[in-house]
């Protein structure tokens, strides 16, 4: 993950990053990431499918999701773009957000985000990303490593975010808020 060298970037300058990067925005400092590798575009993409079909679908799960991948998050305060951030996937409850926005950005904070862990993005997304996901409201985070083949699962407290379960390898696991299906941690990986 690239921090590019401004100072106070602003949402005018994400947006002239190349879109063969993606970009996003913390404390006025810009970062910029190439797109994902094979395993960590597939991992993403299989864990989107396996929780997108009962979730958002509602097949043979209960339904009332809205999960999407890689949408762009405007959180923070003062500024309603003072901070953006881009996690692999994210969910929103539908009795929280009964219709999609209209706009390419979110300002409602997700219930869930998922994202999927690279030697080069793990340090912002465990440092700098996951503590503004809390503070912004966000009540689950999934962690997900294809190449150590984990699944970090937390849920944020009043105390900060609490580390519910490490799931390994082929596990099929139940996993906050999506337990109520068994998720086959096996088919995430190359």
């Amino acid at each position: 993950m690239g921090k590019t060298a401004l100072k106070r970037a602003t949402y005018d300058t994400l947006l002239e990053v190349p879109e063969h990067l993606v970009a996003e925005l913390i404390a006025g400092e810009l970062y910029t990431s190439p797109r994902p590798a094979p395993r960590h575009g597939l991992a993403s993409s299989r864990l989107g499918a396996r929780l997108g079909g009962p979730f958002d679908f509602g097949d043979g799960g209960p339904g009332g999701w809205w999960v999407l991948d890689e949408p762009e998050l405007h959180l923070g305060d003062p500024a309603p773009r003072s901070v953006v951030l881009v996690p692999d996937i994210a969910a929103w409850r539908k009795e929280r957000m009964p219709e999609l926005p209209d706009s390419a950005a979110f300002t409602l904070p997700p219930d869930w985000i998922c994202e999927v862990l690279s030697p080069s993005t793990a340090p912002l997304d465990r440092a700098r990303k996951l503590p503004i996901y809390g503070q912004a409201g966000v009540r689950w985070a999934w962690l997900v490593d294809p190449i150590a083949r984990t699944l970090e699962v937390f849920r944020h407290t009043e105390q900060g975010w609490l580390l519910l379960g490490v799931h390994i390898g082929d596990a099929e696991v139940r996993a906050e808020p999506f337990d109520a299906v068994v998720l086959p941690l096996g088919s995430l990986w190359a």
